[in-house]
């Protein structure tokens, strides 16, 4: 039975030990630094858990002696140093930490170790990528590729008309980070939250869209002339996430305060989650789209993927959590395998040239309950 450890048990991470643990052979290390985290995995067959800090690299090189590979489920701002200790230890490893570096630059040093290494690998980006590249090698030739993706709250209240069901400072990031897109071959910066646009969906309503930093590996790997990522949140939300980023809300630069030095973006983290926690019995739906555009035979081709998930009554899981979470622990099994074997740096979109890959993928979410509808024009 192969032995894997995964690095954060948190909203999300809890749900993929519980899912790694419960389906066809793995032995389950669960390893956070919040007892109440581990606490509710205590007891469950398969799962062993074990505290630790994972800031530390020594502690990182000790809980990995033992296990065959590795989920990294850390917050973003420590996921680039994380995943460098993970290829380190040489082990492979699916990466969910979304961190703000480039993948790539790890790219020769997991080879060097003989890791194969698959990196944002949630909903999006993640899956996102995995179509994108899936579709893209369908057609002739690719000229548009476009995501919307949100995470939502299935009751609206006020004031934020939104609910998080992973770190409020990753969150945050998405109002802050600057989104780079494709735009006729040349890439293109724009702030976060800007190009708004309002979109109907079926079942969910109007959503309002607006820039956001997903496109990510695509905008290297990929070669598309036109290709942009977008979130999607309740009509209103941009706005309050506007006001609160422009008045400095969201700074990381410390001020002071009755003579202590304090980061905004702490504070406000910190008075946003408690309004932005799920509470339980709380539900969500995840909403994406995604389209790609070219021309196949010499006529004009679309293939569009989407998805709606919910909540889960039954096991009490967060939609959030199963379309990322179980997108990372369907692509462990795969590497499990033996179906993808490649050494280095991997974005999903790499998995997505390979037809059984993606067979394997959308199968094991479909086992999941999560689904993905593919439309032709």
């Amino acid at each position: 039975m192969k032995k894997i450890a995964v690095l954060g048990t948190g909203l999300v991470g809890g749900p993929m030990v519980v899912d790694l643990a419960g389906h066809d052979g793995f032995e389950v290390l669960a390893i956070d630094r919040d007892e109440k985290a581990l606490k509710r995995l205590e007891g469950l067959k398969n799962i062993t858990i074990r505290k630790a800090d994972l800031s530390r690299e020594a502690e990182v090189a000790s809980v990995l002696k033992d296990v065959d590979m590795v989920i990294n489920a850390v917050p973003g701002f420590m996921g680039f140093k994380v995943l460098k200790w993970i290829i380190s230890a040489q082990k492979d490893v699916v990466d969910i930490a979304f961190f703000p570096e480039d993948p790539f630059e790890l790219d020769e040093f997991a080879r060097q170790n003989g890791v194969t290494a698959v990196v944002d690998c949630g909903v999006a980006p993640g899956m996102s990528n995995l179509l994108t590249g899936y579709a893209a090698s369908k057609l002739d030739e690719a000229h548009t590729a476009v995501t919307y993706v949100g995470g939502l709250p299935q009751l609206r209240s006020w004031p934020y008309e939104y609910k998080a069901v992973f770190s409020p400072i990753d969150v945050i990031e998405e109002y802050t980070r600057p989104a780079r897109y494709i735009e006729n071959g040349v890439q293109v910066i724009r702030p976060a939250l800007s190009d708004v646009e309002l979109i109907d969906f079926p079942v969910v309503g109007t959503l309002e869209v607006f820039n956001t930093d997903g496109l990510r590996t695509l905008a290297k790997t990929m070669n598309i002339p036109n290709m942009k990522e977008k979130t999607m949140r309740y009509p209103g939300h941009i706005e309050k996430m506007a006001v609160l980023r422009e008045t400095g809300f969201f700074s990381e630069e410390p001020i002071k305060i009755g003579g202590s030095p304090i980061r905004p973006i702490d504070l406000t983290a910190k008075l946003l989650f408690p309004m932005w926690e799920m509470k339980e019995g709380e539900g969500d739906i995840t909403v994406m789209r995604v389209w790609v555009e070219g021309f196949e035979n010499g006529k004009t081709k679309r293939y569009t993927y989407d998805l709606l998930d919910r909540f889960d009554e039954d096991s009490k899981t967060h939609s959030m959590a199963r379309t990322t979470g179980y997108t990372a622990t369907v692509a462990a099994r795969l590497l499990r395998d033996g179906l993808y074997t490649k050494k280095g740096i991997s974005p999903p979109e790499y998995l997505g040239k390979s037809e059984t890959c993606v067979t394997y993928m959308l199968k094991g979410l479909a086992e999941r309950g999560v689904h993905y509808v593919l439309t032709e024009s």
